[in-house]
């Protein structure tokens, strides 16, 4: 990777002209978490898309680390309302993802793996010290990701999660799993993306993440209402309860 930024700022245009729903807000989240990794560290990503995550993530790696990026690119989970796979837009995906990586200059250090994450473990050796999750959105595959692939990040790792307090199903799964947690510590979120560090809690810390946890269920309520809306046809609703029309889907 050549020239590579050494601030997010410089960073960020990268990102320019790559389709996704990450938002700047939570690209610098993942660029700090990425940045304070050391030499020789693994970072996994489950669900990349076209790359918007990939990119910015690697962009902040220290030299010798390593993305792992994981993704099917099956043409199901694309985006919101879009859960069957079609096989056209998943090559479509699969094609526009690789070049994506060839022209931010970061292929080199991404570790690619057209599997769904379930089925992708032993193609990831080692322990994790960054996941970020954006992958399937319904309860069950949400959970299972939260739960095996959090298993394997080392203590003091972070975990991201898009889609937290946004997703009906990822929301139930990290309050299923997350907030009743004595080892991973809700440290705050960019939208809906949500970040825990893996530490030992002791009882009152234990109280005190799984309370900043609920205090984020009227901003998850707020939410559904306005995707309800929007799928409804009554955007002039959503738009007069706050939401801004150039904006397509709460994040």
């Amino acid at each position: 990777m050549l020239d590579a930024p050494t601030t997010f700022a410089d960073a960020l245009p990268t990102l320019d002209g790559i389709e996704g729903w990450l938002t700047d807000d939570q690209a610098r989240r993942l660029w700090d978490s990425a940045r304070r990794l050391q030499p020789g560290a693994r970072a996994v990503e489950i669900g990349s898309f076209r790359g918007r995550s990939t990119v910015i993530t690697a962009l902040g790696l220290p030299d010798t680390a390593r993305l792992v990026a994981i993704d099917p690119h099956a043409g199901n989970d694309r985006g919101p309302q879009e859960i069957e796979g079609k096989e056209a837009e998943a090559e479509t995906d699969h094609t526009v993802f690789l070049a994506n990586l060839e022209r931010a200059g970061v292929r080199g250090r991404v570790d690619y793996v057209r599997q769904f994450s379930d089925a992708a473990h032993d193609a990831v050796e080692g322990d994790i010290d960054l996941l970020y999750i954006d992958g399937a959105h319904r309860f069950a595959p949400a959970r299972d990701d939260i739960v095996t692939w959090g298993a394997r990040v080392v203590p003091g790792g972070t975990m991201l999660i898009h889609d937290s307090f946004s997703s009906i199903g990822v929301t139930l799964a990290l309050l299923a799993t997350l907030a009743p947690s004595d080892q991973w510590q809700y440290v705050g979120r960019s939208g809906s993306m949500a970040e825990y560090r893996k530490v030992p809690l002791a009882a009152d810390q234990r109280r005190r993440s799984a309370l900043a946890q609920a205090a984020q269920l009227p901003w998850f309520a707020s939410n559904v209402v306005i995707k309800v809306l929007i799928q409804a046809r009554l955007r002039p609703v959503a738009r007069a309860l706050g939401f801004p029309d150039d904006k397509p889907w709460p994040f």
